[in-house]
C-alpha cells in the first residue's frame, strides 16, 4: 500500500528515527564519493506552484544521486494552469512516475492530489505545513545532540507552516516547543490542540525573552511568506520586537543554537550578526534537506538502505 508524506504526523516515532539514521548513512556515502543508486530507474514528478531554491535543488540532486530522474513541472506549462482538475492530473501522473512532490499554495490541494494518486505524494510545502523542512531540521539536531528528548526549541515570530510542523513533530521527538508570537500570528488553535492531543509539549507566549530563557535552539522564519505580500506593512509592524538579534540571543543559554529555514530577510526576523555568528547552524540544516529527502524517497519508493 502506498504511503504519502503530507505531514510529519504521517510517520511514526520509529519511522522518523529510521529515516534520520538512513539520511546520516546517505550523507556519509555522498561525502565518501560512494555510489548509492537505490532508485535507479525511478522517476519523481515535482510540481511547483511556488518558487523554490532548496526544495527544487535538493529533490532534483537527490534523485540524481540515487540513480533516478526528477521532472520539474510548472503548473503554467501544464494543463493544471488551464483549469484541469487536480484529481485528473494526479491520476495521469501516477501512471507515468513513481512519486510526486508538490509545492502548493493550498494544503487541501496537496491532500486532494494524494487522495487520487496511486503513487506516493510528498508535501514540498503548503500554506499549512512544511514537513520536509522539519525532517531535515530534526536530522541536523540529531547530529548535534543525539537524543532529542527534552530539548527545548523556541520559535520566534510568525507561527507559520514550518512552525506548525514543528509543533506536530514534538509528539515524535519528545522536544518541548515554545512559540513566541503576537496574537494575530500565533499558530492556529487546531494545530496546537492536535499537537497536544498527540502527546506534544507545546507552549504559546507573546514574550520572546520568556521563550528563549532556557531554550537549546532558537528558530525563526521570514515574516512575509509567499502569498502574504499584500500584508507586508501590517506584518512588519506586528512582528517588530520578534527579531532574533544579539540582545535576544544573549537572553538564551550561552550554548544555544540558532536555526532558520531560509530564505532570510536579514534585519527583519534575524540579524546578519546572528545568522553569520558561531551559534548559527543554518547552513547545516539547509544542506541536510538533500540527505533527509533522499532517505525519505528511498523509504517511499525504493528498498531498504543496506547497513554499513
Amino acid at each position: 500500500m502506498k504511503k504519502d508524506f503530507l505531514s510529519i504526523s504521517d510517520i511514526s516515532e520509529y519511522e522518523l528515527e529510521s529515516i534520520v539514521a538512513d539520511a546520516v548513512r546517505l550523507k556519509r556515502l555522498k561525502y565518501a564519493g560512494t555510489a548509492h543508486e537505490y532508485l535507479r530507474g525511478k522517476s519523481l514528478a515535482m510540481i511547483f506552484e511556488k518558487a523554490s531554491t532548496r526544495t527544487r535543488v535538493s529533490f532534483e540532486v537527490g534523485m540524481s544521486d540515487l540513480g533516478g530522474h526528477a521532472l520539474f513541472l510548472n503548473p503554467q506549462d501544464m494543463q493544471l494552469g488551464r483549469g484541469e482538475e487536480v484529481r485528473d492530473t494526479a491520476r495521469v501522473l501516477a501512471r507515468y512516475v513513481d512519486a510526486v512532490m508538490i509545492r502548493a499554495y493550498r494544503h487541501d490541494a496537496v491532500e486532494e492530489f494524494a487522495r487520487y494518486s496511486t503513487v506516493p505524494v510528498i508535501n514540498g510545502l503548503s500554506d499549512r505545513l512544511h514537513p520536509c523542512q522539519v525532517l531535515a531540521d530534526i536530522m541536523t539536531l540529531s547530529e548535534r545532540f543525539g537524543d532529542l528528548r527534552d530539548l527545548k526549541l523556541a520559535w520566534i515570530g510568525d507561527g507559520n507552516n514550518v512552525c506548525n510542523s514543528w509543533l506536530l513533530s514534538s509528539a515524535l521527538t519528545g522536544m518541548e516547543i515554545t512559540v513566541a508570537s503576537p496574537p494575530p500570528y500565533q499558530p492556529k488553535d487546531a494545530i496546537v490542540t492536535r499537537a497536544r492531543e498527540a502527546g506534544g509539549r507545546v507552549r504559546i507566549t507573546t514574550d520572546p525573552a520568556e521563550a528563549v530563557r532556557d531554550a537549546d535552539i532558537l528558530y525563526t522564519d521570514i515574516w512575509v511568506s509567499m502569498g502574504d505580500e499584500q500584508q507586508r506593512t501590517e506584518r512588519l509592524r506586528a512582528l517588530k520586537g520578534y527579531t532574533i538579534d544579539e540582545h535576544l540571543l544573549a537572553r538564551a543559554p550561552p550554548d544555544a543554537l540558532v536555526m532558520h529555514c531560509l530564505p532570510a530577510h536579514r534585519g527583519e526576523e534575524i540579524t546578519d550578526e546572528v545568522i553569520e555568528g558561531p551559534q548559527s547552524i543554518v547552513w547545516d540544516q539547509a544542506e541536510n534537506r538533500l540527505h533527509a529527502q533522499k532517505a525519505l524517497l528511498v523509504r517511499l519508493i525504493g528498498a531498504d538502505i543496506p547497513a554499513e
